[in-house]
C-alpha cells in the first residue's frame, strides 16, 4: 500500500464532497432555485444536464447513453495509468494530479449511472426524493449530472464595432459546474503548470562519462 495511502484519501475525500454536496442540493432544492454567496458574483444555482462538464450535452437518449459508456471507459484508462504511476513511482505531484481528475470523473459518472435510479425527478416546483416508491426518474446510465456553481464575474455588452457580436450581452464565467467538474480542471491546469517538472527526462550517468570524454 506504500504510494497508494494519499492518492486514495484525495480520491475518497473529493468524492464524499461531491456527493455529500449534489445529495443536499437534489433533496433541498428545486430546479432553477438558487441563493447568493457573494451578491451577483458567487451562486448556488440549482441545474441539472444530460452531458459533459461545464453543463456541455450530447443530445437524445442514444448520445447519453454513448457519452456514459465513454466514461466509464475513461475512468478505467485513468485507473490503469494512475495505478501503473504510482507503482513506479512517478512523481509525487503528477499521481495527486491524476487522483484529482480521476476523483472528478467518478464523481460526475455516479450521477450519470445511479441519481436516475435513487431520486424522484427535481422540477420547478417540487424537490427530489431519494428511493421514491414509484421508482427514480430515469434507468441506469441515464440519470443527470447535477450543477450548482455559478459565478458571472463580469456582465456587460460588448462592443458595437465587433462583428457579429456587437452590442450583444455578455457574461463572464456563465457555465454552471460542480466539485467534480474542479477537481478535473484544477488537476489539468497543475498537469500543464507543472509539465517541466513532472515529465523531465532522466539523464542515464552514461551519457555525462561520453560527455566527460569529448571534452578532454
Amino acid at each position: 500500500m506504500k504510494g497508494f495511502t494519499k492518492p486514495l484519501i484525495l480520491i475518497f475525500v473529493t468524492l464524499f464532497l461531491d456527493q455529500i454536496l449534489k445529495f443536499w442540493i437534489k433533496l433541498n432544492m428545486t430546479l432553477g432555485q438558487e441563493f447568493h454567496l457573494i451578491k451577483d458574483r458567487a451562486i448556488i444555482h440549482f441545474t441539472e444536464n444530460n452531458g459533459m462538464a461545464f453543463g456541455l450535452e450530447l443530445g437524445g437518449e442514444t448520445g447519453k447513453l454513448i457519452l456514459s459508456l465513454f466514461r466509464i471507459i475513461a475512468i478505467l484508462g485513468i485507473a490503469y495509468g494512475l495505478f501503473y504511476m504510482i507503482r513506479n513511482k512517478f512523481h509525487r505531484g503528477l499521481i495527486l494530479n491524476v487522483s484529482l481528475i480521476f476523483a472528478g470523473a467518478m464523481g460526475n459518472i455516479i450521477d450519470s449511472a445511479f441519481y436516475g435510479v435513487i431520486f424522484s425527478e427535481s422540477t420547478w416546483y417540487e424537490r427530489a426524493h431519494l428511493f421514491p416508491p414509484e421508482g427514480g426518474y430515469s434507468s441506469f446510465l441515464h440519470g443527470k449530472v447535477v450543477d450548482m456553481f455559478y459565478f458571472p464575474l463580469i456582465s456587460g455588452n460588448l462592443p458595437l464595432w465587433l462583428p457579429i457580436w456587437g452590442g450583444q450581452d455578455f457574461t463572464f464565467f456563465r457555465p454552471v459546474f460542480n466539485l467534480a467538474d474542479t477537481a478535473i480542471s484544477i488537476g489539468v491546469i497543475l498537469i500543464l503548470i507543472g509539465q517541466k517538472r513532472y515529465f523531465k527526462e532522466e539523464v542515464p550517468e552514461t551519457s555525462h562519462i561520453n560527455s566527460e570524454i569529448v571534452e578532454e
